[in-house]
C-alpha cells in the first residue's frame, strides 16, 4: 500500500521532471515527430502515476484492502510505464523506429491495469 503510494508520487515527479526536460533541453533537438512522442510518453507517465497512487490509497485496509487484483494492477501500471513511456522516450531522442515494437506491450499492461483495478474494486468490502 504504503510502497504503492510511493512508487506514484515518485514516478509522477518524474513525468514532470521529464516534461520540462522535454520542452527546454530537447528543444529544438527533437523535430516535431519526436516532440510528439515526448509529449505522449509524459502524459501516459503521469495519468499512470495517478493510477499507481489510487491502488495503493485503495489498498488501505479500510478501503478495499491489500488485494492480489490491486497488487497486480500495480505491476501491470508500473512496467506498462516502462514498456510504453520508456519505449517512447527512448524513440523519441534516438529516432529508432523498431523501439515502436515494444510500446504496444506497455499499452496492453495499462488496459490490464485498469481492468485488475476495476476487478479488485468490485471485490472490495461494502460500507
Amino acid at each position: 500500500m504504503k510502497g504503492s503510494v510511493i512508487t506514484g508520487a515518485i514516478l509522477g515527479a518524474l513525468s514532470v521532471a521529464l516534461g520540462a526536460f522535454g520542452a527546454h533541453a530537447l528543444k529544438g533537438v527533437l523535430d516535431a515527430y519526436g516532440e510528439s512522442i515526448w509529449d505522449t510518453a509524459v502524459q501516459y507517465q503521469m495519468f499512470h502515476s495517478a493510477g499507481i497512487v489510487l491502488v495503493g490509497i485503495l489498498m488501505h485496509p479500510k478501503l478495499l484492502g491489500d488485494s492480489a487484483p490491486l497488487k497486480w494492477a500495480f505491476f501491470a501500471m508500473a512496467f506498462g510505464i516502462l514498456f510504453f513511456s520508456g519505449s517512447l522516450y527512448v524513440l523519441a531522442v534516438s529516432g529508432i523506429r523498431t523501439l515502436g515494437a515494444i510500446t504496444p506491450i506497455g499499452g496492453v499492461l495499462f488496459v490490464v491495469g485498469w481492468i485488475l483495478l476495476a476487478i479488485g474494486a468490485g471485490k472490495g468490502k461494502v460500507y
